[in-house]
């Protein structure tokens, strides 16, 4: 086999290193049998493969890494979930970014699920990727240590929980965003506003019930928790809150939901009501994605820059590569009121 295949070494562990001949003696394989594991080859046993990769999780294996000053090669962008225009968006902002300094990306989804994940971290390794992007996820603690055993810089994007706080993260102004929604249905006369929120697992779903109540204080009026619906982001969960609140006994004259894909599910539900938007009820999301200006009306919205807070991702994490300080562990970028034909005055008082 090619000498530059065998004689790679892990980066330093606590006590020392070891050596890819260590770990082929202690898997009780070949030095070829461990070099094709670590390259990701598929030649390999599924049990061998198991172990050796046992081994070299637990001893911090990772090829060895470039000379200083190199520049990263490729990195690796993971969602929980991609079945969101909402994806797409942050895509395209890592793409742009990542493709003009010559760096390849791998876009993963992990689904929330154990399983998913140490397979995405198994093939990490093998593929030796210089940072990692984390979107709207949580890795369990024990792959968070690994990446840092592993010397692999991450940057989390949205983050659906606290990161460590040696983590740099890429967020928006929920809060603003939730309260500027509300604010611009109270300016217009709306007293009763409905909310379907987002999924209160996410920071950013809270940050947005959150500026939605702090909006509702401001002019005076207590939060009835009748008018909140909950949400999962997807334009099911708009359709259903918005059902949910068309069935109280006096309904909202407006409703926030806490994303565009609830939003347009929302305005399905009025429409197979025989409801009109706005004249019957406005509605306000939350993103900006590029089909709501298209909607029938065009929505009114937060926009999020979706696209912006890839691209300081890839910025952030090829400094964390190059050894450098990011400018700030913890950036949010502001987010911004459009008023597009769903919003109105209430016809009703």
């Amino acid at each position: 086999m090619p000498a530059r295949e065998a004689d790679a070494e892990t980066a330093p562990e606590p006590g020392g290193k070891v050596t890819i001949t260590e770990i082929a003696r202690r898997a009780g394989v070949s030095v070829p049998t461990v070099s094709r594991v670590v390259n990701g080859r598929s030649d390999v046993s599924p049990k061998t493969r198991a172990r050796v990769e046992d081994l070299l999780q637990r001893h911090g294996y990772r090829k060895r890494p470039a000379a200083p000053g190199t520049r990263a090669a490729l990195l690796d962008l993971v969602f929980n979930d991609l079945d969101s225009p909402w994806a797409v968006e942050i895509i395209r902002g890592v793409e742009e970014v990542a493709h003009a300094a010559g760096v390849g990306t791998v876009v993963s989804a992990i689904h929330g699920r154990t399983g998913d994940a140490r397979e995405w971290m198994r093939n990490l390794r093998a593929r030796a990727s210089d940072g990692v992007i984390l979107v709207t996820s949580v890795l369990e603690p024990v792959l968070h240590d690994e990446l840092r055993i592993l010397g692999v810089p991450l940057v989390v994007v949205d983050p659906a929980g606290s990161p460590a706080l040696d983590v740099p993260t890429v967020g928006a102004a929920n809060w603003a965003g939730g309260m500027a929604a509300t604010e611009h249905l109270l300016s217009l006369g709306h007293r009763r506003i409905g909310l379907i929120a987002g999924p209160p697992r996410l920071l950013c779903s809270r940050a947005r019930f959150d500026g939605y109540r702090a909006a509702l204080e401001g002019a005076g009026l207590a939060l009835d928790d009748s008018l909140v619906a909950p949400g999962d982001f997807h334009p099911e969960s708009g359709f259903a809150g918005c059902n949910t609140l068309l069935d109280l006994p006096e309904p909202p004259t407006a409703v926030f939901a806490a994303s565009d894909q609830m939003a347009l599910g929302a305005i399905e539900a009025l429409r197979r009501r025989g409801l009109r938007v706005p004249e019957d009820m406005s509605v306000v999301g939350f993103d900006d994605l590029p089909e709501v200006r298209w909607s029938a009306p065009p929505l009114t919205t937060i926009r999020q820059p979706l696209a912006e807070m890839g691209k300081l991702a890839v910025r952030t994490v090829l400094r964390l590569a190059r050894n450098e300080r990011p400018d700030s562990p913890r950036v949010e970028l502001g987010t911004d009121l459009v008023v597009r034909a769903s919003t109105a005055p209430p016809a009703r008082a």
